[in-house]
This record gives structure tokens, C-alpha cells and sequence, in this order.
């Protein structure tokens, strides 16, 4: 399995985030990616793999043009309102909700953070353009790699990137690499992908991304948003509109979830995936689901994600895996390449 490897995902490293009122260190970090790098090649593991850049225009099939100019000059924005502002990350304040507009772009640097944003949990920082676009690259490269003839791929890079939208930042997430990853197939030929979200937060950004087409197919297994993040998005009667009716599948469960019932949910996704026919397939993979995860409420153990990637492979499907969530760093690389040795021995 080749690895497509985010060398400069470290530029992003947030101070801090604001979680249930208090400022703490931020869970989602540069250690994480360093401990399924070092898990990889303990294990040796497939070929790691440097990115080649991709154009902007391959992002603008997923992000409109308008984000991207900002998220790409937002540091320098930020900086000009203050030159102190370099020891500080910029936090959104203010945010359009229901009855006010977003259709006008505010000249205010504040405003439009808060634009295109969705929460305060996020800190843009002085290198997040560049990882996130690097990551966005090993996206679209494994992609075109599963189209050279690659069986398997993995996106290892940080910030994660389901919880982006076309427009929009939040989650730590800024560019959809998932969504990035499926689009490039298309683009490169596949006539039908399929998504497949096993992070233990719903991929909203993944969701509204594809939500009234009927090219990809979203399937997601995640915690019940009533009590989780990302709260308003992720329950199970989101089937889709317009042509995409019928193409978006969520399957939430309850806090407490043991791993009998998460992997019944799964072969419900693995049904439904198989009834697609997809050409490919493409697999937010976060391990939030593990029961030591200080983020999440279910119980999945460590040799669970082998048997996961065992199932995955049972689909016959050339496969790209991209790198979300999972916060307990300890067990993090065991836990992401137990699913890439599960898939890859079971081939």
C-alpha cells in the first residue's frame, strides 16, 4: 500500500482551543500524524510516498474560489490587523446565523472569519494553508494512484477534513480530502465513487458536499448528534435531495456503543455500499471510536480496527483511506494501521 505523506502537516500547530468553556491544549496535533508515521515504518508497512502539488482548480471542484482566496491569505490578514497577532492564533467571533446573510462577503477580517467558519474549536495558524493544501495534494494523488492501478492508499496528513465544507472550516478541518479523493476520480474516469465516514464524528462538510448528487455515495457511522459534534447534521432520515436522494445513508448510535453493534452498523454500510457498485472507494478513516479516545463515548478496542479493515477489503474495491479523526495518541498508530494491515492481508 502506498503512503501519501503530509511532510509539512506540522506547520499547523494550534495554541490552544476553546472546549466546554475553558482554553486547553489542542487535542487534534502534530503528534498525532508522527505516531502513525512511526507505527508505519515499524511495522514496514507499504511505501511512503512524497505528494507531487496539485493546481488550485482541482480544490475549486470541491471549495468555491471565494474560501479559498481567503483561507489563503487569512494568515496575512490576520498579521496586518496587528503585528502581535503573530504570537496569537485567530479565532472566529461572530458567526451568520439563521435570518442573517452570508451571500455578502464583509470587508471586516473578524466578519469574514466568522463566514467561513463553524465553530471556535478551530484555530487558523500561521501554517495552516500549507498543510492543508499539502494534504489536500496526498488526497488527490492517492486518488490517482487507486486510477493507475493501485489497489490501496493512505492519506496520512493532518488537519483532518471531513467536517469542511465547500465554504466553510470547522472541526479541524479546512480542506475535504475525503471529498477532494472521490472528485478526482470522477474527474479521472470512475463513473460512480462511493464514501464511506468511520470517524466517530458525523462528516458534515463530506454530507453537504455531495448531498444532491447521485455520482457518490455517503455512508456514514458515527455518534448520534443529538449529544455529539457536529450536533446539527448526521441523523438518519439525511437521505439526500434532488437527484441525491437515496445517496446519503447515516447510521448514528448511541454513546455506549460496543463494538458488536458498531460492526452490526457497519455490515448495514457494507451492504448498501456493495448495492451501489461503486468504481472505488474512498474511506474517512478516524479511530475516535476507540474506547480510550478522550473525544468520544464508544467502546471499540484495538484489535477491532484489524477486523475492520478485514471487512473493507472483502468489498473488492480499489481503496483510498484518508487520515481524520483520533485523539488518543498512545494507541493511535496501532490503532490507524491495524486497519491497513487488516485490508492489506486480507487481499
Amino acid at each position: 500500500m502506498l503512503t501519501f505523506y503530509n511532510e509539512l502537516h506540522a506547520q499547523h500547530r494550534g495554541r490552544f482551543e476553546i472546549y466546554r468553556g475553558e482554553m486547553v491544549p489542542c487535542f487534534e496535533k502534530p503528534e498525532r500524524a508522527d505516531a502513525v508515521l512511526a507505527e508505519l515504518g515499524r511495522r514496514g508497512l507499504g511505501k511512503i510516498v512524497t505528494p507531487h502539488g496539485v493546481p488550485l482548480m482541482s480544490l475549486e471542484r470541491i471549495h468555491t474560489p471565494r474560501y479559498l482566496h481567503f483561507l489563503r491569505g487569512a494568515w496575512n490578514e490576520w498579521l496586518a490587523l496587528d503585528p502581535a497577532n503573530a504570537g496569537r492564533d485567530a479565532f472566529a467571533g461572530v458567526w451568520p446565523i439563521r435570518s442573517l446573510r452570508d451571500d455578502i462577503e464583509p470587508d471586516d477580517f473578524g466578519a469574514r472569519l466568522g463566514l467561513y467558519s463553524m465553530d471556535s474549536c478551530t484555530p487558523l495558524t500561521a501554517g495552516t494553508w500549507t498543510a492543508a493544501k499539502t494534504g489536500a495534494d496526498c488526497a488527490v494523488n492517492a486518488a490517482h494512484a487507486l486510477r493507475l492501478g493501485e489497489r490501496g492508499a493512505f492519506v496520512l496528513s493532518r488537519p483532518p477534513g471531513h467536517h469542511a465544507g465547500a465554504d466553510f472550516f470547522g472541526g479541524y478541518c479546512f480542506l475535504n480530502n475525503a471529498a477532494l479523493a472521490a472528485q478526482h476520480m470522477l474527474d479521472d474516469g470512475a463513473r460512480k465513487v462511493a464514501i464511506l465516514d468511520i470517524d466517530y464524528h458525523h462528516g458534515n462538510g463530506t454530507q453537504s458536499i455531495f448531498y444532491n448528487r447521485d455520482d457518490v455515495l455517503f455512508v456514514s457511522i458515527h455518534a448520534d448528534p443529538r449529544s455529539e459534534y457536529p450536533y446539527y447534521l448526521g441523523h438518519a432520515d439525511e437521505r439526500g435531495e434532488g437527484a441525491g436522494l437515496g445517496f446519503n445513508m447515516n447510521l448514528p448510535l448511541a454513546a455506549g456503543c460496543t463494538a458488536q453493534a458498531w460492526f452490526a452498523a457497519l455490515e448495514t454500510a457494507c451492504i448498501r455500499l456493495g448495492s451501489f457498485a461503486p468504481d472505488a472507494l474512498v474511506v474517512s478513516l478516524g479511530v475516535d471510536t476507540f474506547a480510550g479516545d478522550p473525544l468520544s463515548r464508544f467502546l471499540l478496542q484495538s484489535a477491532d480496527y484489524l477486523k475492520i479493515g478485514e471487512r473493507l477489503a472483502y468489498l473488492n474495491l480499489p481503496t483510498a483511506f484518508i487520515f481524520e479523526g483520533g485523539y488518543a495518541v498512545k494507541e493511535l498508530g496501532t490503532n490507524v494501521v491495524n486497519v491497513l494491515e487488516g485490508y492489506e492481508t486480507a487481499l
